[in-house]
């Protein structure tokens, strides 16, 4: 009998979730033989077995392709009803799961995704999951596909926001994503060449930025760019908005605030991300040959691994105190707002 397997993604959507589908289920059809089905919008599919039976040609021309050709969503089916307290969605995967002869279930998503895929795995369900996420903050790998995406994409609007900057003598504050990490900011900020880069992991005093601002303005250095992550704590309003009214109030220098928002979830992968997602992809698929059920894809020390999703959920990977990026970089006279 064939091994018959499902893929779905949940959570927010990503460059390369449609890379990794091929990768899984082109190796699944073409090396291990196994049949592959596509689970449409997530965990909401499984709920409504809302399928389609993939073959090698469907999974064809994908590679490139930002989104995710199944759909997405945020279902979480483990979470009780507010009302009654009561939730039979659990119950109601797994006879789904049965009635639709599944062997496996490969979930492609974050933090969220990886801790209801536990779940599945602690009611029986054979599961693999893949981390998927832009903030580059799943816990047990050293990197997710989708994060180089948007680095690059949050690299390139530093670069472009130097330019007016200076033109126009401004401080310019760009707000980018990662939800509580600050995994793009560092990254970007500092291929970015930002005079400041505030990170969630490591707070800052708003002083210290103004110094910084102030410093450069009397070395000759009329502008300043300012790169935030967006889970910054912060007293009232969005944490761009506040430093921006902050270091105005202060410096007198006039502030522009970009926030990017989900430009840098959007759009092709990279091909550092292609080329990760088709190989946690293609080892998801080793793992479900071998029957090696209950664990999460990741990398370690840049090789493809796996550990047991029992390990990863319910936890967040944050930038280290001590990460190489923020010791260079206070070297060189970054401002860190500490």
């Amino acid at each position: 009998m064939k091994m018959r397997i499902g893929i779905l993604s949940s959570g927010g959507d990503c460059p390369g979730i449609n890379a990794t589908i091929r990768g899984v289920g082109k190796s699944a059809i073409l090396h291990y033989d196994m049949e592959v089905v596509g689970i449409h919008n997530g965990f909401t599919g499984l709920l409504n077995k809302d399928i389609e039976v993939f073959n090698e040609r469907k999974l064809s021309g994908i590679l490139n392709l930002g989104g995710t050709i199944l759909g997405t969503s945020r279902e979480k089916p483990f979470k009780k009803l507010l009302d009654s307290g009561n939730n039979n969605k659990p119950q109601v995967i797994y006879r789904n799961y049965e009635e639709m002869g599944l062997d496996c279930i490969v979930c492609i998503g974050g933090n969220g995704t990886q801790k209801t895929a536990n779940k599945l795995a602690q009611l029986g369900i054979p599961v693999i999951g893949v981390p998927k996420t832009i903030d580059n903050d799943v816990y047990g790998t050293d990197i997710s596909f989708g994060f180089d995406s948007a680095v690059n994409i949050a690299t390139e609007a530093i670069d472009r926001l130097h330019s007016t900057a200076s033109s126009h003598k401004r401080v310019m504050v760009v707000e980018v994503m990662g939800h509580r990490a600050g995994w793009i900011a560092l990254y970007a900020g500092m291929a970015g060449g930002a005079d400041v880069i505030l990170i969630p992991e490591l707070g800052f005093d708003i002083d210290k930025v103004n110094e910084k601002i102030l410093e450069r303005a009397h070395m000759g250095k009329p502008y300043s760019i300012v790169v935030i992550a967006e889970g910054l704590k912060k007293e009232n309003g969005s944490p761009s908005d506040y430093i921006s009214h902050a270091i105005e109030k202060v410096t007198d220098i006039e502030v522009r605030t970009t926030v990017l928002g989900y430009i840098q979830r959007g759009g092709n992968p990279s091909p550092f991300d292609r080329n990760l997602a088709t190989r946690l992809g293609g080892h998801a698929t080793e793992l479900i040959a071998e029957k090696a059920f209950g664990r999460m894809v990741c990398m370690k020390n840049d090789e493809v691994d796996s550990v047991p999703l029992s390990e990863v959920a319910g936890k967040t990977r944050l930038v280290p105190v001590d990460h190489d990026l923020i010791i260079q970089g206070s070297r060189m006279g970054i401002s860190f707002g500490i």
